[in-house]
């Protein structure tokens, strides 16, 4: 019988977010049933909840960085049992056939990945969901090949923002071969920057974070950072020309990144990462004049997940977080708009009942 699941949902683009409930489904033969302990909070949430993308349908439960236990499997599962700690990222499917799905790279799945929230779910039609609801509750299904493990030694709450932030900034550093000769730029030291900090520091990259103030600056050098830039400071961005390998761009927001492209090496990479709604200026001379590119990345396949989280276990990477309640969500929400947090909001789902 399906399975009764609280969460807090949008309803429209300019009201709170409030509690909510519907009906997950019970598990099919190849599904994991998981109690969500815990669920990051992600810009991208706030994006789809105000439908500055379009296409936005209400209500939605947002959340794609989800940890949590086993409850229960189905009968051809053999990856997982009642108990396992669990995690659960930006897809919940895919079409497993194309030539992106079976290279292991289903965030790029040519007919598109079945996001965890928000897009059509072909599985939902037993308990009349149309489209995939996400993390902000406190129940979820799964099928198990988009299932991860969370290692023993990361703790759930400070792990469920791997799922996202963590695999975003982990898979381009893997792509573009960061290692111990690399030079790293990160720009903004947010929920994805100060993860990607972390995370090149400990592929033995020399790192250096791009902010536009002074006040992050001792985070910056707790992460690993060897060197950190005031963007606006002509003189030191000057000093750093031709620097760089690869800067990661974690700046979701509208800004200038052209005179940014100065500071990469000849074959130098900007990845962007940010979910900006706008253009952003580019010009062909500085690309041209060293064979810089500028490039994309989102996320990573199932596989690079779990490689993910076990190079964090390893290393003992974990989150920068602060806990929340459900009812807190708007709240963070606001904050998260001024970039009000060190780095990621999670929620803790135990308080879903928890008086306003």
């Amino acid at each position: 019988m399906p399975i009764a699941a609280r969460a807090f949902a949008a309803t429209a683009a300019d009201q709170p977010l409030s509690p909510y409930s519907f009906d997950r489904r019970d598990p099919g033969p190849d599904d994991v049933a998981i109690e969500i302990k815990y669920c990051g909070v992600c810009h991208s949430d706030l994006h789809i909840v105000q439908n500055d993308l379009g296409g936005t349908r209400y209500p939605i439960v947002p959340g794609h960085e989800i940890a949590g236990v086993v409850t229960a499997v189905g009968a051809n599962v053999s990856r997982f049992k009642e108990g396992d700690r669990v995690g659960v990222g930006c897809m919940v499917d895919s079409c497993r056939t194309c030539v992106s799905c079976q290279a292991g790279e289903e965030q790029y799945c040519v007919p598109g990945m079945t996001q965890t929230y928000g897009s059509p779910d072909p599985k939902g039609a037993d308990v009349g969901q149309i489209v995939t609801q996400g993390g902000y509750s406190d129940r979820i299904t799964v099928d198990q090949n988009y299932v991860l493990s969370i290692p023993d030694s990361l703790p759930l709450d400070a792990a469920a923002p791997l799922l996202c932030a963590g695999i975003t900034t982990y898979s381009p550093l893997r792509h573009w071969k960061v290692g111990p000769r690399s030079k790293v730029a990160v720009v903004g030291l947010g929920g994805l920057g100060h993860m990607a900090v972390k995370l090149a520091v400990a592929m033995g990259a020399e790192v250096s974070v791009l902010s536009t103030s002074d006040r992050k600056r001792a985070d910056a050098e707790r992460m690993g950072a060897s060197h950190f830039l005031i963007n606006s400071d002509k003189d030191a961005m000057k000093a750093a020309a031709e620097k760089f390998d690869l800067i990661i761009n974690t700046v979701s927001a509208t800004h200038e990144i052209a005179s940014h492209l100065n500071l990469l090496a000849r074959d130098g990479t900007m990845v962007m990462l940010g979910l900006t709604t706008e253009g952003l200026p580019v010009f062909a001379m500085p690309l041209l004049w060293r064979r810089r590119s500028v490039a994309g990345s989102l996320i990573g396949g199932i596989r690079e997940t779990q490689e993910m989280l076990d190079f964090c276990a390893e290393h003992g990477i974990a989150c920068d977080i602060e806990t929340i309640a459900p009812h807190q969500i708007n709240e963070a929400y606001a904050r998260m708009e001024k970039s009000d947090v060190r780095y990621r909001f999670v929620i803790d789902m135990a308080q879903i009942g928890a008086a306003a």
